[in-house]
Order: C-alpha cells, then structure tokens, then sequence
C-alpha cells in the first residue's frame, strides 16, 4: 500500500471480509484498491494484505511512504535514499533501508550481508567489516564466502535454519497453568501512544503511602460520623466504580469524576445505617440483632437534626418493639425476622433522610482527599522525570498518522523510561523475595512472587516488552506490578489476603475448552499475575502494558474477536461493561464474540441481569450451580500449588452476546455448551495436571507474521 504512488488512481472492487483475509481465507482473485487517506478508516473490502502490528511508534518517525520497512527476512531496496550513495557503493550491492525496531535508517550490503548504521566510507577498503557495528546482527562471511548471503550468520538462528531447508528449531513452551503460546484473533484500529508515566518503585511507594491514609481517613469517617465501621471491601469497590468515570491523570486514584457522590460507596454505607444486617444463624442471634437494631435507630433519631414527624414514628416504633421483646417469651427465628422487617420497613425512609446530607458530604470528602493527593503524586512524579532529562507529555495524545486495521498490540508510552533504582531480589525455596529500599524508610518494602509467576512474567516480558530487550529494567517493573495490586487490593501486608474475590480467575480447563470450541483467545479482565493468554485488558495500563495488557476494557474497541470476559463484583463496573459490550456489537459487523461470566446474586445485579434479558445479541445461557464449580484463587502468584483451586459458594451465570457474524462462526451448540460444563466440574484441572501435555498446536491465525518482536 506504501508503494503505491498518492497521484495513482485505481477502481475497487469487492474483496473479501477483513476477518477472512486475517485468517488466510483469499479470494479468488485479489482485488484492486486504492490509497485511502489518513482521514479514512480502511474498509474491510479494500484490505488487501493482514495488517501490520507497530512495535515502538514514535512521535517523530518518518511517513510509512519514505521507507521500506523490513520487520523480516532479508531488507528489500529503497529508490528513494540511493541518490544518498556513492554510485560505485551501489553497484557494490549497498543500500539504504529504515529500521522500524530501532526507529533510524541503516545500511546494508546484499552481496556480503553487512550492514552499517552509518554511511559506508568510499572507497570501501576490504577487510574492515567489524560484527560489533552490524545492526542486523549479521556476521562476516569468510573471504571466499562472499556473495554467497546464505551461508552468513544471522542473530535468529532459525532464520537459518530455514534458509537451509532444515526444520525450525523447537520453540521454548512455558509450562504452567496457561498457554502463552495462543496467538490473538482480535483487530482492532491501530492507536497512538498513551500520553501516560512510565512505572517507578518510588512513585509506587508513594502511591501505596496516600492510598493507606486515604482508606484509614475513611474508616475514621464512618466510624466518627455515622458510628459504623467501613464496609468491608467497599473501599476497593469504590476505587473500581471511579474508574468507570474518572477521566484524571492517576492509574489508580480518582481525580476527575462527575458526580464526585460515589454511588456505590453512598449505597454501601446507607446499608450499613444504622447497623449492618446480616443472616443471623441462630435463633439467640436474631433477637439480639432485633434489639440491637431498634437501639440504634433510636440513637440516630435523638442526636441527628431530624423532622419532629420522623422523630416521633422511629422512637414509637423503638419503643413498641423493646415492649414486644420484653414480653414475648418463646419466640421463633422467623417471628423475630419478620419483626425485624416490619421495623426496617418502617424506620428506614426516616433514617435515610436523617443522615443523607452527611453520608454524601463523607463520600465527597473521600473524593477531594484522593484529587489532594494524586496531585502530589504527580508533582513527585514530574520531578523524577525532569531529574532524567523527560519532558512531561501531553494529555492528549496525537492521531495515529494512518488509520488502519492491525492485530491488537500492548498500549505504548509517548515518552522513554526514566532510569530505575535499585531493587533487590532474593530466591527464596519457592518465591522470589523482591525489596526495594528507599532513604525516607527504615524498612525495605518486600514483594513476594512464586517462581512459577516469576517465569510468566519473563516470557510476557519478553513478547511484550520492546524497549528493554536485555531485562535491565523487569525486577523493577515486577515491583511495581506487585505493589500496584497490592495497593489497589487495599491490603497493609503480604500475609493479608482481602478482595481475592476480585482477582480470581477461571480454571485453566475453561480457557482450554473456551479457546477449543468457542476461538477465545482474549481476557477482557485479568493482570499479569492472573492471565491465561498473553493478551488481555487489565485495571492499569502503565504497570501491565510491559507484561502483554492492552489498556483497561472499558477503553478497548475491537472490531472482531473472541473474548472471555469476567469483571470483578461492582455493579457500576460490571453495567458499563455489558453497555460497552452491546455498543461493540452494534458497530461492528464483523465475527464478534463475548461469553460473560457473571455471579448468579439475584438482587445484587438485577439490573445487570434486566440488560442481559433484554439484549437482542444475547444468544444463550446457562448456570453453573454453586460448589459444583471451582475458581483459582486472586493470589496465586503467591500461594502453594494445593491451595489455588477454591470452591464457588455461589452459583455463576454464563452469557453468549454475539453478532449475527459471530454467532455464525462461534455458535454455542449443546455440545460446546456441555463440553464447557464438563470443563468446570471440581477436579478437573487437577486430573489435567496428572496426565503429560504435549507441546500445543494452535489452529489460530499467528501474529508473529505481521509483529516485530
């Protein structure tokens, strides 16, 4: 396409779907197409070759039409730099080519293979090739050897294997409770650089430092102005319903959200007023819980500022029921329950608009709290930059030059990484013990990851990762994963385990039938610690990209895929998901798939579920009952082999929300349907584990074609 002349005008016609050309389907006869200009998003019908994957755009790259891009196999030749040449250097063979890994033009000889990221000196005298200046890694050919280009050493030593007809050496497959090898069925539009920070241990610290006081400030709110404690894990539920809305500079505090009342913190709290109602297990229990509840209704009436008409009905309402305890001898746990739910019926409206000023005025404080603080974060985060020698990006990124459609790729940083301190690690028996020590601390901060994880994250890193291909910098950019999730998951230490609920995971035996019977080849809400595939979205693009993310879901538009998507328990998230989802399918008609994984928690999500019900894309459900299925735990980067596998209390729901084109290609038959039920049944990954696996064979189309690792 980058050939073609801008001047050159040509018919269209009809070709193939941009699904089909991706997945090798060809026409009969390609079709003729035209230069579409930047403005224009490329048709499916007029895409003519499978679309390129950039590996490190850059702001100040030339256009796609002054080079010749060489992402493999031997450089094709470029008219457009000979004049640059000495005509005796290009009939000695050398030209001139653009080099898209390392964004800056090189020189290479296609007689001896050498190749120069400087001009070649003329006259060129013989012997002078050195192989430390050899940007191809392309090694001399002996003397008698020249002309000949197969016989050179090459830095893919299965390039030449290739080259001499011998099979490809055996790929390095990483064992363990995922497949890395899957390559992605996903395109999307190719995207600029995310204007966001690089990661840094310090900023991390920090970070980790104002969220603690953050969440302590809000458990002393509740506790001092509505005589309650926090709810439990309400604090990690509201940084996710935040971030449905936030539009700030932080990966993880919010800093511009509208309306600045977090409903789900407004609702949680409004719960637990004036105390907090949970299923009593014993008949002794009931009663106290009746008691206790009357009891604090009353409280809240006589020292809040109240209108006299609810004071008078929630103090009568009190007292008629400390009367009926006082005389009711011999009741039942269903008597007390109803009693229970006759006061709440009658004193909760009264209580509500009691306190409602204060709750709202406690979430509000708690937002502009988190806006005071990341922008200290970023003030610090600034400085670090401008102490290297960084600028500070803009916030809104540029366009992409050429819009086009390519394989999804990781999110990309507009601005190069500041150097990284120190960071210490240790192996451990079974773990890798990760400190890293900073002077304003007496005490390292420590991080812990199995070596199972730890080999992951080298194998994300190394086909994720372009821009630090000698692992200088993945001990740090572990670091930071860990502590990021430990801080999101709002726990004070390594041995506290709160909110595993909201990482767990699908057992690996479902993400093989999914991937077999159904082309998933994409999470929609995973990390690095807890993926199967290499790519999928996650919470936080800056930590994660390194590692194969693709930004969080709520900001990725496929235009065709399979997907698994299982969001963490908040019902703002998981609403925003499903109408993302529908929006998706709507514009798109290309083959596009969704299987929703959903707790079955009936009034929790029922108006999730009403979505569900009403969607016309919706093509099939089913319930998986609850503890006959198994999730793997939200810390099994860090928890013995026997304790990963955990029961699910609860039953969950699985949905199928496809196109007309996706459910042509991924219809979910009874077989398929059965086979995935079979693959949750409890034990099933254990009997996995137990028979040896043979190196996979993917059937998908593989994106190593049009990728520069």
């Amino acid at each position: 396409m980058n050939d073609l002349s801008k001047e050159t005008q040509s018919v269209v016609t009809p070709g193939p779907s941009a699904w089909d050309q991706l997945t090798g389907v060809a026409a009969a006869a390609p079709p003729i197409v035209t230069t579409p200009s930047s403005s224009q998003i490329p048709d499916p019908g007029t895409l003519t070759s499978p679309p390129a994957t950039p590996t490190k755009p850059s702001l100040t790259s030339p256009p796609p039409e002054a080079v010749a891009h060489t992402p493999q196999g031997a450089p094709l030749a470029s008219p457009v730099y000979t004049e640059e040449l000495h005509p005796d250097l290009i009939a000695q063979g050398w030209r001139k080519f653009w080099s898209k890994r390392e964004n800056r033009p090189y020189f290479w000889n296609k007689a001896t293979n050498e190749s120069l990221w400087e001009p070649p000196p003329f006259p060129r005298p013989h012997g002078t090739f050195d192989p430390v200046t050899d940007p191809l890694g392309i090694c001399n050919a002996p003397p008698g050897a020249q002309g000949n280009a197969h016989q050179a050493l090459k830095r893919r030593s299965s390039e030449d294997v290739a080259a001499q007809g011998q099979p490809p050496l055996k790929k390095f497959i990483l064992a363990g409770p995922w497949d890395l090898e899957i390559p992605t069925n996903v395109i999307i539009l190719e995207r600029s650089p995310a204007p966001m920070l690089h990661p840094h241990p310090e900023i991390e610290l920090m970070r980790s430092t104002y969220t603690l006081k953050l969440i302590r400030t809000y458990e002393d709110l509740c506790q001092r102005r509505e005589n309650i404690r926090a709810p439990k894990d309400s604090f990690n539920r509201w940084l996710m319903e935040r971030k449905c809305l936030d539009r700030g500079i932080d990966p993880l505090l919010p800093s511009q959200c509208f309306p600045e009342v977090s409903p789900s913190m407004y609702r949680e709290i409004m719960n637990d007023i004036p105390i907090k109602i949970v299923k009593p297990k014993y008949t002794g229990a009931a009663r106290k819980q009746l008691s206790h509840y009357a009891e604090a209704a009353k409280n809240i009436i006589e020292s809040r500022s109240a209108p006299a008409e609810s004071k008078k009905v929630v103090k009568w309402n009190a007292e008629e029921t400390f009367q009926w305890l006082r005389r009711t001898v011999g009741a039942s746990y269903e008597d007390f329950q109803d009693r229970l739910a006759h006061l709440k019926r009658q004193c909760e409206p009264h209580l509500v608009e009691t306190v409602r000023e204060s709750v709202e005025t406690l979430c509000t404080k708690v937002y502009h709290i988190s806006v005071e603080h990341v922008k200290k974060i970023r003030d610090r985060h600034v400085q670090l930059l401008t102490e290297s020698g960084i600028h500070e990006p803009p916030l809104v990124p540029p366009p992409p030059p050429v819009t086009r459609k390519v394989w999804c790729y990781p999110v990309q940083f507009m601005i190069p990484s500041p150097r990284m301190p120190v960071v210490e690690y240790i192996q451990d028996r079974d773990h890798m013990v990760i400190k890293y020590s900073q002077t304003s601390q007496s005490q390292p901060d420590t991080q812990y990851i199995n070596h199972t994880h730890l080999q992951k994250m080298e194998q994300l890193y190394r086909y994720s990762c372009y821009d630090d291909k000698k692992f200088e910098l993945f001990i740090g950019r572990v670091f930071c994963v860990l502590k990021r999730y430990q801080t999101f998951l709002c726990n004070t230490s390594p041995a506290s385990q709160e909110a595993e609920l909201t990482q767990a995971s699908l057992p690996c035996t479902v993400f093989e039938c999914l991937h077999r019977n159904f082309g998933v080849t994409f999470e929609c809400f995973a990390s690095p610690l807890n993926c199967y595939f290499r790519q999928y979205c996650s919470a936080f693009s800056d930590t994660d990209t390194y590692f194969g993310s693709r930004g969080p879901f709520l900001d990725f538009k496929p235009l065709s895929g399979s997907f698994q998507v299982n969001p963490p328990y908040c019902e703002e998230l998981i609403d925003a998901t499903l109408q993302h989802i529908d929006k998706l399918l709507t514009d798109s008609s290309e083959p596009l798939s969704f299987i929703v994984f959903l707790p079955e928690w009936k009034e929790p999500v029922l108006q999730c579920l009403s979505r569900i019900e009403e969607s016309h894309y919706k093509r099939r459900q089913v319930v998986v009952l609850g503890m006959e299925h198994e999730y793997r735990h939200g810390y099994q980067h860090v928890l013995q082999k026997s304790e990963v596998n955990v029961k699910s209390v609860h039953g969950t729901m699985v949905v199928w929300l496809q196109n007309n084109a996706g459910f042509s290609r991924w219809n979910p038959t009874d077989s398929r349907v059965e086979a995935l039920l079979e693959a949750f049944r409890p034990g099933r990954e254990r009997e996995r584990d137990k028979i040896p696996q043979a190196e996979p064979t993917n059937s998908q189309p593989t994106e190593t074609a049009t990728e520069v690792k």
